[in-house]
């Protein structure tokens, strides 16, 4: 049993890159599609792809690399965890190294980066930063 499943889903792509894998498969759910789909939106993954294997639901995170095998996600952090949660209000979403990486949330209105929350006037629980 997994307590923390984002913290299991950012380990495994941090692991993979480190490793100069191509992809990565992790166990799928929806909330760890909406994020991967945040990655792929902000140009951290190349894509997802969600599959059926023997009955169990996987994601294939295709990684995303530039020249020489050099990483694009620089850093994964989970900011709020299930010992201790972490809420900003619009006016509080932090901005990741000055703008250069970005921050999830949880948000009444799903999961959103930082910048489509300030969009939309909405704060919530900050789930990780990627930069």
């Amino acid at each position: 049993m997994n307590t923390d499943p984002i913290a299991d889903f950012l380990t495994r792509i941090r692991n993979g890159i480190q490793a100069g894998h191509d992809a990565v498969v992790i166990p799928a759910s929806k909330i760890k599609e909406r994020i991967a789909g945040i990655l792929k939106q902000e140009g951290y993954i190349h894509s997802c792809k969600p599959v059926n294997h023997e009955g169990r639901d996987y994601l294939i995170i295709n990684l995303k690399y530039v020249k020489d095998k050099q990483n694009v996600i620089h850093g994964l952090r989970r900011i709020s965890k299930p010992g201790l949660r972490i809420y900003a209000g619009v006016s509080e979403i932090p901005e990741i190294n000055g703008g250069l990486g970005i921050t999830i949330l949880s948000t009444p209105q799903g999961i959103l980066s930082g910048k489509d929350a300030k969009k939309q006037n909405v704060g919530g629980e900050i789930l990780a930063s990627v930069w």
